[in-house]
């Protein structure tokens, strides 16, 4: 008999999807359906809107087709949860006037194929070596978003760590394009998945995972096994900025031999998400999402406008970077896409959050008895502006590399050919030191979740040394400094002074000023303490004050301050 890999649980998923009664909808007196909208509206706007980071995610698409008319997807803790959910609708005034065409159960999982050493404490298989059956072979660093090799105690790699939490809990993508479609392995007399060895499937998942890689930074996916749940094995759910990027995926996969001989397919379906506040549109039949603030197209638009950056970082990107750095194997090992969505829970509430999500978001800060919150409050009675919590922010990974900066540019701009793609995706540029002998690659996103993807891709890099956040002591980290072209001097000058000072401050570890390749007005300035108290001292000081107001003259735009620790 063949052994079966161990596996991992998370959040356990709904898909629900239903029809409009349209004859009962325009029959229907104004009064009620007033109602049904304000109820509807208010459902789904209270399943999106999680006080409790931990609490899961929801999101509403209308559908197209026949087959159902809306889809709302729910990830939650427990199946109490997702029954809670479902039973829920039927008491609004909006369920008079749908049916439920569908719906599919599922839960997410992670494998052994992922990594022995996360099932080592179970006594799990070890058949194969870490990430072995993933779907680019080696699930323990590239998928995971390696960040510098380094592993804890029990023998996990902390990049590892974060990529399998995304896993289990994932986050709901911000792309507008959703497929959803149920598959399962076949089981077959000539064709049995279930009779490979794990070599055999390790080996084929490979394969299928190199055409995932080809649309990295283009479609995410969140795969969860249904085994015992419903009538497949697994509920596949692909995310995309461009609807064709999910068909080409679909159909190149299935030249793959792990799809044309093993791959069993059920029905699929296709749709665009829309904010909760859009549903009265949807109803009267105008296009959603309408754009307005709250929706995908809302957060997208929002997105090009905020940051001194603006999108001059993708103007030299041209051609995509095929592979870059994958992401490891998918929430079963079984499963053959190969692309994945490697991003963490939790919304970090500063401007820049530096490898925001899993890991370094305002929990982590918290548990150490400092939170975003109070530096926030601080910097606010200090006169220091940090970006605002709601409605502005946007979230960026930052990596160092020792790399030539030319190679290194070379590089990030294909990769950046594939973040363009994507409606969250803000900046990605190249920073040359000036001081340390060392360039930084920043990447800044609307989400959280996506940040800490696209780290998983820029991971693989050339010679990356270090990711920012992660350095020991307090990190700070001023972004959005772009100079007025005629003033560029005066600011480098400024900032030369303030090193000065900072070199003699007892609690300060370095500063350096990096500059854009690409724009040398735009620059960024990355502070590490050895203590916040210490970065507060100097923020509170007479010295940063002066700064902050000559800023206002030579400056074009108003900087923020991310912290790292």
């Amino acid at each position: 008999m063949v052994e079966a890999p161990a596996t991992d649980e998370g959040w356990f998923t709904l898909h629900e999807f239903r029809s409009i009664d349209w004859d009962a909808w325009r029959s229907a007196p104004d009064r009620a359906r007033e109602r049904a909208v304000a109820e509807g509206e208010s459902y789904l706007r209270g399943r999106e809107q999680l006080v409790d980071a931990d609490a899961g995610d929801s999101a509403v698409f209308s559908v197209l087709g026949h087959k159902a008319g809306l889809l709302t997807i729910h990830f939650r803790p427990t199946l109490d949860d997702l029954s809670t959910i479902e039973r829920g609708f039927e008491h609004t005034a909006l369920a008079e006037f749908t049916s439920l065409e569908s719906s599919y159960v599922s839960v997410t999982e992670v494998s052994g194929y992922v990594s022995d050493a996360y099932f080592a404490d179970d006594d799990a298989s070890d058949e194969g070596d870490a990430g072995g059956g993933g779907d680019d072979g080696d699930a323990g660093d590239d998928g995971a978003g390696n960040d510098d090799g380094e592993s804890n105690d029990d023998g996990i790699n902390e990049g590892l760590r974060r990529y399998i939490e995304g896993k289990l809990k994932p986050e709901m993508p911000d792309d507008e394009y959703v497929s959803f479609y149920p598959m399962s392995k076949r089981r077959g007399e000539e064709y049995n998945w279930y009779d490979l060895s794990f070599e055999e499937r390790a080996e084929l998942m490979s394969g299928h995972g190199d055409v995932g890689r080809e649309y990295a930074g283009r479609i995410k996916q969140v795969i969860a096994s249904s085994v015992g749940f419903d009538d497949h094995e697994w509920g596949v759910t692909l995310f995309g900025a461009d609807p064709t990027d999910i068909k080409d995926i679909v159909y190149e996969m299935r030249f793959d031999e792990s799809s044309s001989r093993y791959g069993e397919f059920g029905r699929f379906y296709v749709g665009r998400r829309f904010p909760p506040s859009d549903l009265g549109a949807y109803l009267a039949g105008g296009t959603v999402p309408t754009g307005g603030e709250g929706g995908p197209e809302g957060r997208g638009d929002a997105g090009g406008a905020h940051g001194g950056h603006g999108d001059d970082g993708s103007s030299r990107g041209t051609g995509g970077h095929g592979g870059g750095a994958s992401h490891g194997s998918s929430a079963h090992g079984d499963h053959p896409h190969g692309e994945e969505n490697a991003g963490g829970k939790g919304d970090h509430p500063h401007g820049e959050a530096a490898g925001g999500g899993e890991g370094r978001g305002d929990a982590a800060r918290e548990s150490e008895g400092v939170s975003d919150a109070e530096i926030r409050g601080e910097l606010a009675d200090l006169n220091v502006y940090a970006g605002k919590p709601h409605g502005e922010d946007v979230f960026a990974t930052v990596l160092y590399s020792e790399a030539d900066v030319d190679e290194l540019f070379e590089e990030v701009e294909g990769l950046r050919a594939n973040f363009d793609h994507y409606g969250t995706h803000t900046t990605t540029a190249v920073y040359e030191g000036r001081d340390a002998d060392r360039a930084a690659v920043v990447s800044v996103w609307e989400t959280a979740s996506a940040a800490e993807t696209a780290a998983g891709f820029l991971s693989d890099l050339p010679e990356v040394v270090a990711r920012a956040g992660e350095e020991s002591g307090f990190g700070t980290m001023g972004m959005f400094y772009t100079a007025k072209p005629d003033r560029r001097g005066e600011f480098v000058d400024a900032f030369d002074d303030v090193g000065g000072l900072l070199a003699d401050m007892e609690g300060h570890v370095e500063t350096d000023l990096m500059v854009n390749v690409e724009d040398d007005t735009d620059m960024f300035i990355a502070s590490q303490w050895r203590a916040k108290a210490d970065a507060m001292e100097f923020f509170g000081s007479d010295a940063f004050r002066e700064t902050v107001e000559f800023g206002r003259e030579v400056l074009a735009d108003r900087p923020r301050h991310v912290f790292l620790a």
